[in-house]
């Protein structure tokens, strides 16, 4: 315990408090459905939020995609519960293990085009996109044969309430893998834009999984999805639990991630992209990393969602909602963990919470004129964002330790090396 740090300890306790709290204002009824709503969605955004500025605020890449990945995420995980109350395991073999699989490919592929140089994008966009058909078809042919008998036998020996929690698992492991292929092989191309287009083409593939949502029952094999109708049947699993792990997962990770040599890496791309490529950073490696973790990020946050609402719709993910994580990142500070999460929490909790009791009714019609209003305001007194560059002491990076000299000097006739400070 002594070589744990005050911020560390700190840190955890806070949040193991406010776990308590929360689970003990919910198990004694305090908490109503309504604002356990809004606390869940609270931590659902702020995830997706974060995942944004990992992408925007720490690598400089402006992006408008989070809420597709948050979609896909989202259907993903919605499906797989779906299939398994209807006793078809099938989509934990595919959407798990199938996910393996293509992972496991895309490592033997880096490391083929690795041995070649000067790579086009064309190539390594198409290698990769081959790995993932031959993947998931690999799940189709071989591994779904194999494994969904071992899954009826295992799964269903077990007690109700311990299966649900392990196929829950792997319902929100499947979506953030799925959001994380998706957004790997949408970035291979994409990222070599600069940062205004990448934006417009994020946007574009928002827009894009919109439309395919709406048309899940017809152009995409997926019925029980119904298309515009919406997919209904998604069990509510969702608990205040799973929400609190799955939140300090992403915290942890990104905070971890940052810390590290590769965070450097990704902090310098923002700063200056072309003199951390002359110093010998993977820029392309920088880029795409951040924007596979982000969109990781929204897809656990997308499964989470779903089995609160119990029900999805197309347009709960069009392209308008995919600034509200924009507006939070911007409001929070760029660059400021700290100011995402709290800012995540209380943009739910004053606009879908509070202002709808106590404004009249049809306020939300006018939400649209207010955020761009408010965000004006906000970059016009405080461009910085409510937080700036702010971080609980836990979640700040440290210094780079300062670099030494060696000065040699004689002792007694000897040669003695000590080291100094540089100034």
């Amino acid at each position: 315990m002594k070589n744990i740090k005050k911020s560390t300890l700190t840190f955890f306790g806070t949040f193991l408090a406010i776990y308590i709290v929360v689970q003990l204002l919910l198990s004694l009824g305090l908490l109503n459905n309504f604002w356990r709503g809004i606390l869940f969605w609270g931590a659902a955004i702020s995830m997706v939020a974060l995942g944004l500025n990992l992408i925007y605020g720490f690598n400089g890449q402006f992006s408008l995609g989070q809420y597709g990945f948050y979609a896909i995420g989202a259907y993903g995980a919605a499906d797989i519960t779906w299939r398994w109350l209807n006793n078809d395991p099938s989509g934990i073999v595919v959407g798990f293990f199938g996910s393996l699989v293509v992972l496991g490919l895309y490592a033997l592929v880096g490391m083929a085009l690795r041995r070649f140089y000067n790579i086009k994008v064309t190539t390594r966009f198409i290698s990769y996109l081959l790995a993932t058909g031959l993947g998931y078809w690999i799940a189709v042919v071989v591994l779904r044969p194999l494994l969904e008998p071992v899954f009826n036998g295992l799964l269903n020996a077990l007690p109700g309430a311990v299966t649900q929690q392990i196929v829950f698992f792997f319902a929100l492991a499947s979506g953030a893998l799925l959001a994380g292929i998706a957004s790997f092989l949408f970035g291979i191309p994409v990222l070599s834009l600069g940062s205004d287009y990448f934006g417009i083409a994020t946007l574009g593939f928002t827009i894009i999984v919109k439309v395919l949502l709406d048309n899940t029952d017809t152009i995409l094999p997926f019925v029980e999805m119904k298309g515009a109708r919406g997919m209904v049947g998604i069990p509510q699993w969702t608990n205040w639990t799973w929400v609190f792990l799955c939140f300090m997962l992403v915290v942890i990770v990104m905070r971890n991630l940052l810390h590290s040599s590769t965070g450097r890496a990704i902090l310098s791309v923002r700063e200056d992209e072309r003199a951390a490529q002359l110093v010998g950073i993977d820029v392309t490696q920088a880029k795409l990393l951040p924007f596979v973790v982000g969109s990781i990020f929204a897809g656990l946050a997308g499964g989470i969602r779903a089995h609160d609402l119990a029900f999805l719709h197309p347009q709960s993910f069009n392209f308008i909602q995919s600034f509200n994580p924009l507006i939070i990142v911007v409001f929070g500070g760029l660059g400021s963990m700290t100011g995402t999460m709290i800012t995540g929490f209380l943009w739910i909790l004053l606009l879908e919470g509070a202002l709808r009791l106590l404004l009249p009714q049809g306020f939300e019609t006018w939400r649209f004129v207010v955020y761009p209003l408010v965000l004006l305001i906000m970059m016009e007194l405080r461009p910085e964002g409510l937080f700036g560059k702010y971080e609980l002491p836990f979640l700040e990076r440290p210094l780079a330790k300062l670099r030494t000299k060696t000065a040699f000097s004689q002792v007694d006739g000897q040669a003695v090396i000590t080291e100094e400070v540089a100034q």
